[in-house]
């Protein structure tokens, strides 16, 4: 095991995750491997994106790292104590530490509960020894924190838009005061106007509670605009890990080169002109994935090593991660 950094929260070593499914009549059993030797750590007040199509393992990483999931095998070190052997009472009392951020702000909130107890109710849960006047106070200043108004604190969710209901969501993440936030695709529920509203507001409650995030989302110019360093997921293994600038400019990876090149371009002339070299075909099933690299079977550059072996996660030069046999070839053709 790598020695931890001073300043490390969290720290992902050697995850897997499966799941058992039957699949026909008589329910033929059938293993899909979700994560399979994902290593990364995440530095106090960082914001790691984890980006990827659907299917490709980033809910599934999120719960293992918050131990909604339990891996088969690996660890979560979180300030290097290991949150898959903690017994359920102690874990617990971790969970002040680390939240989340659901993807369906409306789906995520109890329709029955009032705004007001739906943000109170990590404190009841985890701070049962705070009084009701000291609760509500925190909920009141928690509301104006993310842009709710005081008189909103006994209506339903149902009375609010997708935004607002994000914003209650976030006040509910952030009533215990933690230090990590998981963010589950928190605004591709949200119109594109939305999304910048609530990316923004992620962007100032990190900087004044001093949060760090871990951001999971499928949209790469989403990632972009909150990340520090951004790891790039294909069927559940890291294909590139690197900066935020650095993977923008000079993706490495031939699937993080296809993502960028499948981000949507605003102008209606220059997305006709663009040529279409974007993503092509489907992810393959998890269940029987492809021999080697599994993103051989949608690369314009696979050569026969890449159904051969599976290429190791390298370092390069630059300090960024990369899987893949032909990464230097095509860097400099």
């Amino acid at each position: 095991m790598n020695e931890m950094a001073p300043n490390t929260l969290l720290s992902v070593e050697g995850l897997k995750k499966t799941f058992g499914i039957s699949v026909g009549f008589f329910g033929r059993p059938l293993t899909l491997t979700a994560l399979t030797d994902i290593n990364f750590s995440v530095a106090k007040g960082e914001t790691l994106g984890i980006v990827g199509e659907s299917g490709c393992g980033k809910s599934t990483l999120g719960r293992c790292i918050l131990q909604l999931l339990q891996p088969d095998e690996g660890k979560v070190l979180w300030l290097g104590q290991d949150l898959t052997t903690l017994p359920e009472e102690e874990m617990r009392k971790r969970r002040r530490d680390l939240q989340v951020i659901f993807q369906d702000p409306l789906a995520s909130l109890n329709p029955r509960m009032t705004v007001g107890e739906i943000i109170a109710d990590p404190l009841r849960t985890l701070m049962p020894e705070l009084a009701t006047e000291e609760r509500r106070a925190r909920v009141l200043k928690m509301m104006e924190a993310v842009g709710l108004l005081p008189e909103m604190i006994n209506r339903y969710p149902h009375e609010f838009s997708g935004g607002q209901a994000q914003r209650i969501g976030i006040a509910r993440a952030l009533i215990t005061e933690p230090e990590l936030i998981v963010c589950d695709e928190p605004v591709s529920a949200l119109d594109v106007s939305i999304q910048a509203q609530i990316l923004n507001l992620l962007t100032e409650l990190k900087d004044e509670f001093g949060l760090t995030l871990v951001f999971i989302s499928h949209d790469l110019s989403v990632v972009r605009h909150i990340s520090d360093r951004i790891m790039v997921l294909y069927l559940g293994r890291i294909v590139e890990l690197a900066g935020s600038d650095i993977l923008h400019t000079d993706p490495r990876h031939p699937y993080t080169q296809s993502l960028l090149k499948a981000v949507p371009i605003p102008d209606p002339k220059q997305a006709r002109a663009r040529k279409l070299e974007g993503l092509i075909g489907e992810v393959p099933s998890p269940i029987n994935p492809p021999s080697g690299c599994a993103f051989r079977t949608r690369c314009l550059h696979a050569k026969d090593i890449c159904a051969a072996e599976r290429p190791p996660l390298e370092t390069g030069a630059d300090g960024r991660q990369i899987a893949c046999h032909r990464w230097r070839e095509i860097s400099a053709s």
